[in-house]
């Protein structure tokens, strides 16, 4: 599988050469795809008409067909697996994990360039379908910038948000004349982190097409791009090797790698605030956690919560706390 080695094995800079090796021989002989691909094609998928064109979602129903709703949204570089462990724990929402356009199980695209904006109103189009015309939003990431675009541009169906960041793209227009010291200081250390961590997003963003190629045509460097986001993004040994290849696999059978950079390469247009009731999750070991105060510039931020452990990815890593924060906002909009 690989046809190139890393020039070292300092994990500083990226996968090195012992964990490369590891990782390629458990895809190609011990990971067994059809286990994972069963279980996955086992949950409730439904499949809507939804903005002139297919839209496959995870539609899990309550017993109590007026139970609230819920719709949780994903990131990159991950799919709707984000929220497997979650879902067990909500058997009294009717909860929807829409498969967002570019990403993995989503259906084939009819665009190209997919924003998060154009996500959000697809979004919003799916829930109609599913006759569902209030619920709560919850996510992260690529997931949590669509969720704010769609609570602002529909406040009458969206009576609360639960968020685990704000939108990223914020920081690079916010004044930090007008911040608080510790906002002003938190977008310092965002743009620090840009400059250290965020290659990746500049070549995402300016160059798909050729990074699409290299990544769709190699499943070693499929793996090393993701891999090194799910480790080093994530609080320690969150995921054993099965999981990660599973993730990885995700993006290699349904060949979304290039599609899936479409939120980093077209631009996005931001309400400048969000009125809609927000429980904001704080993890420590998210890429940039954002404070409370500067939070409150953007959002209406009714609970803040700061929890103990858990980054990036912490739906999958602390789903009960995860939860417990989708219900305070699911109560904020009651």
């Amino acid at each position: 599988m690989r046809t190139s080695t890393p020039w070292s094995d300092d994990e500083t800079r990226g996968i090195g050469t012992a964990r490369l090796d590891a990782l390629l021989e458990r895809w190609a002989g011990g990971s067994d795809w059809g286990v994972h691909e069963r279980r996955i094609a086992a949950l409730p998928w439904a499949t809507v008409q939804a903005g002139g064109s297919q839209t496959r979602v995870i539609h899990q129903r309550s017993p109590d067909p007026g139970a609230p709703v819920v719709v949780l949204l994903h990131g990159w570089p991950d799919s709707v697996l984000r929220f497997e462990r979650v879902l067990p724990l909500l058997p009294d929402l009717n909860v929807v994990v829409p498969a967002l356009p570019g990403f993995p199980f989503a259906a084939p695209l009819t665009e190209p360039g997919m924003s998060a904006n154009r996500m959000a109103e697809i979004v919003a189009d799916a829930l109609d379908e599913l006759g569902h015309s209030r619920y709560t939003l919850s996510g992260g990431d690529v997931g949590g910038t669509v969720a704010e675009i769609l609570a602002a541009h529909h406040p009458d169906r969206v009576p609360a948000l639960h968020l685990t960041n704000v939108a990223p793209q914020r920081a690079l227009t916010a004044n930090p004349t007008r911040l608080a010291p510790d906002a002003a200081a938190h977008l310092q250390r965002a743009a620090q982190w840009f400059r250290t961590e965020g290659g990746y997003i500049a070549e995402q963003a300016t160059r798909p097409n050729t990074l699409a190629v290299a990544l769709g045509d190699s499943p070693a460097g499929l793996a090393v791009w993701i891999v090194e986001k799910l480790e080093a993004w994530s609080d320690q040994e969150t995921f054993t090797e099965d999981e990660l290849l599973t993730w990885v696999t995700a993006y290699w059978v349904t060949g979304t790698i290039g599609t899936s950079f479409a939120t980093y390469a077209v631009p996005v247009t931001l309400p400048e605030r969000i009125d809609t009731p927000t429980v904001l999750s704080v993890f420590p070991h998210d890429l940039k956690p954002e404070p409370r105060s500067y939070a409150e510039t953007l959002l209406n931020i009714r609970d803040y919560v700061q929890h103990e452990a858990g980054g990036h990815f912490a739906v999958w890593e602390q789903p009960a706390a995860y939860a417990d924060d989708l219900r305070r906002a699911v109560e904020r909009g009651s």
